[in-house]
């Protein structure tokens, strides 16, 4: 049995075929693990939402900010962006059932050496408090006033954790740190404006501000870094939408497989 995490896929079905062809994925043994951005911006949403659905419980999900945006178009509680790419989720005969599934997905997901998580976790947070708190998340996405939470989702304060934090405040700087996050200081303040590989004056990449973890970290949501991969993290949105390559990583070994892409967002900007 072998775990394969992959980076943001994003609507990217073909290529997704193509990797596991490649790394040789088996769904009655293998384990695949998404690091968010299932769907937009790339060319087939539909299609990867449902291919990854209907593997079941060999497919571990964490959400990503572009999933988050998908239930709140679904819920009519955000306008429609101009490089939205999902409306064949939307307008889909099975679009609830879809959109109910990406509902239950978690935000942190830990097993074993490894803790998967969309964008990042704040340098204050263990990981196995980093764990509880996103089944905080996870509680307000599947109650039965999940709307509500959706209603409140967006804006980047408050800027820092704390735990005093309650309400809508503690909820929205945890979905920030998880699914949006890419530099922070050491005392967890986030900067959301950002998105190369330089932090801004007085701030670092994320992962840098943490000390050593009882896990290894497997995220996405970085494609203007790249490829990241050290001792610690594995960072693994190489930007499939925008001409990267799709990467897996196999979690036993840290065999890295890639697959080329034809860069959809790149042809978008061409027309």
């Amino acid at each position: 049995m072998a775990t394969y995490a992959i980076g943001d896929v994003q609507g990217c079905y073909d290529e997704l075929q193509l990797l596991l062809e490649r790394v040789g994925f088996d769904r009655t043994c293998d384990r695949l693990w998404l690091v968010g951005d299932l769907v937009n911006r790339g060319p087939k949403s539909l299609e990867v939402l449902r291919f990854v659905m209907g593997l079941g419980e060999c497919a571990t999900v964490v959400l990503g900010n572009h999933d988050l945006h998908l239930l709140t178009q679904f819920e009519g509680l955000e306008r429609k962006r101009k490089d939205d790419t999902f409306t064949d989720v939307l307008g889909a005969p099975d679009a609830k059932e879809l959109v109910a599934w990406v509902r239950t997905r978690p935000l942190v997901h830990v097993e074993g050496n490894w803790a998967m998580v969309h964008a990042g976790l704040l340098p204050t947070w263990s990981i196995r408090q980093a764990e509880a708190l996103g089944k905080e998340v996870q509680a307000a996405l599947t109650g039965a006033d999940y709307q509500d939470f959706l209603k409140n989702l967006y804006g980047s304060t408050p800027e820092r954790w704390e735990d005093s934090l309650a309400g809508w405040d503690r909820l929205r700087v945890i979905v920030n740190a998880m699914t949006r996050m890419r530099f922070c200081t050491a005392d967890g303040t986030m900067e959301f404006h950002a998105t190369g590989k330089t932090p801004p004056a007085g701030f670092s990449v994320w992962h840098e501000t943490r000390r050593a973890d009882e896990a290894q970290i497997v995220f996405g949501h970085w494609s203007q870094a790249g490829l990241q991969l050290n001792p610690r993290v594995a960072g693994l949105d190489t930007g499939c939408v925008w001409g990267g390559p799709l990467t897996a990583l196999r979690l036993e070994d840290r065999w890295l497989v890639q697959v080329p892409s034809p860069g959809y967002q790149l042809a978008r900007g061409k027309e």
